[in-house]
C-alpha cells in the first residue's frame, strides 16, 4: 500500500485498515508457526504498512493538536 493511497483514507477508515492489518499480520503469524505460510515476505509487507498507518494517523492528531 503507497502512502498516497493510505493520506487519502479519512481517520476511520485509516482505523479499520489499522485493524485488518493487525488481523492479518496475527494470521500470517500463526501461519509461520504452523509452517503453512506460503509469502514469508507478506509479513514484512504488513509490518511495513502498518507502520505507515500509524505515521499518518500520529500526523494529523499532531496537526489537529498544532490547530491546522
Amino acid at each position: 500500500m503507497k502512502v498516497s493511497e493510505i493520506r487519502d483514507l479519512d481517520s476511520a477508515e485509516l482505523e479499520s485498515k489499522l485493524k485488518s492489518l493487525k488481523e492479518e499480520l496475527f494470521r500470517l503469524r500463526f501461519q509461520l508457526a504452523t509452517a503453512t505460510l506460503e509469502n514469508p515476505m507478506r509479513i514484512r509487507q504488513v509490518k511495513k504498512d502498518i507502520a505507515r498507518v500509524h505515521t499518518i494517523l500520529t500526523e494529523r492528531a499532531y496537526g489537529a493538536a498544532q490547530g491546522k
